[in-house]
């Protein structure tokens, strides 16, 4: 696999994960509301290593012949958008509120909950999905001497560790310049609730029949 393929993938991964989106949503939310937004953010990254694994079994090249298939999976991730959306604006009022230690969003529940939903944000983003099924493969040599599978997964991990330290530094800002604005961290998470739902609405819209 040539560097200037894999620096152009670099190029193109990066300008996506600058994208704000559900993910850039969710990672704020949770950096208001979390002792740590590490569980989120490795949940978005166990979203994308799924994606890479759909990707390396070949799967992505059917989904992407089955224009049915994308536009379930283009659905379902909408819908599951939406009803993020809705939870994160009902729960705006904890935002911001210091958390006794027996609460905390730390413990082993709450974080495994986070998450779980994380490598749901991710791993049914339509964003992914268009740089995984339909970008990804298209960096990778197919002559190459490198197995293509290894390819692939190389480029999936480039993908997750650019979007790992960019959701860290955004997680991490927020929590530092919000969390002693709780005014600001209530408003903040209600306007990522509310940009979840327009998400999520607009390609269930973009999903109906013309």
């Amino acid at each position: 696999m040539a560097a200037s393929s894999i620096a152009a993938f670099f190029a193109l991964s990066f300008l996506l994960v600058l994208v704000p989106g559900a993910d850039w949503a969710f990672t704020i939310t949770s950096g208001l509301r979390d002792r740590s937004v590490v569980p989120a953010v490795g949940g978005l990254m166990l979203g994308y290593v799924g994606l890479t694994a759909v990707v390396v079994a070949g799967v992505a090249a059917l989904v992407a012949r089955t224009p049915g298939v994308l536009t379930s999976l283009t659905a379902l991730g909408a819908g599951y958008l939406v009803w993020l959306g809705a939870t994160t604006f009902a729960g705006a009022k904890e935002a911001g509120l210091p958390q006794a230690d027996d609460e905390s969003s730390a413990t082993a529940a709450a974080a495994r909950s986070r998450v779980l939903k994380g490598a749901g944000v991710s791993g049914l983003n339509p964003k992914a999905l268009l740089l995984y099924v339909a970008l990804l493969p298209q960096f990778a040599d197919q002559h190459g001497q490198w197995p293509l599978a290894l390819q692939i997964g190389l480029l999936g991990l480039l993908h997750m560790c650019t979007a790992g330290a960019v959701y860290l530094g955004l997680g991490s800002l927020a929590r530092t310049v919000l969390r002693a604005r709780p005014t600001a961290a209530r408003l903040v998470t209600r306007l990522s609730g509310v940009a979840m739902i327009l998400l999520g609405a607009l390609l269930l819209v973009e999903q109906l029949p013309h």
